[in-house]
């Protein structure tokens, strides 16, 4: 059966405007990055490190909560980015991310097991069979989007949402059981106050995929075409294909065994950015990534301020602002006759 087609917006080539997102994003990045370093509970200023000297509390804050805090809100962003890039890329529709097509939520079950059955298995190795339960997860998504009729780019999100509905409705029930849905809901709602140094080093797993895909950038523009186009243009589209679904639950796994489900980001960042520059992976991956880590680092302020001197978790902030922008994209689809 062929792939499903679903309409793509153009990529126009990149204007003024487009050239300077780069700078635009960075400074961003760098600006969210440095509110991080200085807004939390705990009194830390520059002023006050300088007092210091480098040796006091707040310097200790700074190394070994702040500092690594902001470290994995950027990598956390930029991985759940990417990975929403890459997988709008391979499927051809603008409307899904791994929170929507089952990867999540399969990732999610897959942790649950591995603390019923192996609760001692070392980090990686969870992150390991994440990324499989997520993998397995995502292929089952296209395995069904191949044998379900579709009218309508609306279609394909809607059969994510419904099959990780499922998936997530397993997963509960499982917790449920085994008396584990306090542990279950601790992950699901994504939360970076956990994070101290030598509790987020899993995360820098993020910068390598991000290199690997920055190398077969091309390569996954054009399997994103379809597998006609893909191999009549000399790619390997089964491999390549492959390698963006490895890469999606890598990314995916990486976060949620770190800090938990962060939902919506890896839709609502490739999304706009594509609006004003395009579809062409290595010339978004950039902008995409830093986008990605500027937006959780906001939303991870926003949540240290609204109910200080508490913390609200950056998936409730993230799934307030991601919901809203899907909504708007859909509204915004359905104006242009989808």
């Amino acid at each position: 059966m062929p792939e499903p087609q679903t309409p793509r917006p153009s990529s126009p080539q990149p204007g003024p405007a487009a050239r300077l997102l780069f700078p635009l994003a960075l400074g961003l990045t760098l600006a969210m990055g440095l509110a991080s370093l200085f807004v939390g509970v705990s009194s830390v200023s520059p002023g006050l490190l300088w007092a210091e000297g480098g040796t006091g509390p707040a310097t200790e804050v700074l190394l070994t909560s702040r500092l690594p805090r902001t470290l994995a809100l950027a990598l956390a962003g930029t991985g759940l980015a990417l990975a929403g890039l890459v997988l709008q890329v391979l499927v051809r529709n603008r409307f899904v991310e791994p929170s929507t097509v089952g990867t999540t939520e399969s990732a999610s079950l897959g942790i649950l097991l591995v603390m019923l059955l192996a609760p001692g298995l070392p980090v990686p190795a969870r992150m390991a069979v994440a990324a499989g339960f997520g993998l397995a997860g995502t292929g089952l998504f296209l395995l069904v989007l191949r044998r379900v009729p579709q009218r309508s780019t609306l279609m394909v999100p809607l059969i994510g949402l419904l099959l990780s509905g499922v998936i997530g409705a397993v997963t509960t029930f499982i917790a449920y059981r085994t008396d584990m849905l306090q542990s279950l809901g601790a992950w699901s709602t994504g939360d970076f106050s956990i994070v101290l140094q030598g509790r987020y080093e899993l995360l820098w797993i993020v910068a390598g995929l991000t290199l690997v895909t920055a190398v077969f950038a091309d390569q996954i523009t054009l399997a994103g075409l379809g597998r006609d186009m893909a191999i009549g243009l000399g790619v390997n589209h089964g491999a390549i294909r492959a390698l963006g679904l490895v890469l999606v639950a890598l990314l995916s796994a990486a976060v949620i065994v770190t800090v938990g489900i962060v939902p919506f980001l890896g839709l609502v960042v490739p999304n706009v950015v594509s609006l004003m520059i395009g579809d062409n992976l290595r010339r978004t991956l950039p902008v995409v990534c830093l986008s990605g880590a500027a937006l959780v680092m906001a939303c991870d302020i926003v949540g240290r301020m609204v109910v200080r001197p508490y913390e609200m978790p950056i998936g409730l902030t993230m799934g307030i602002v991601g919901s809203a922008a899907f909504l708007w994209l859909l509204t915004r689809r359905r104006g242009h006759g989808a």
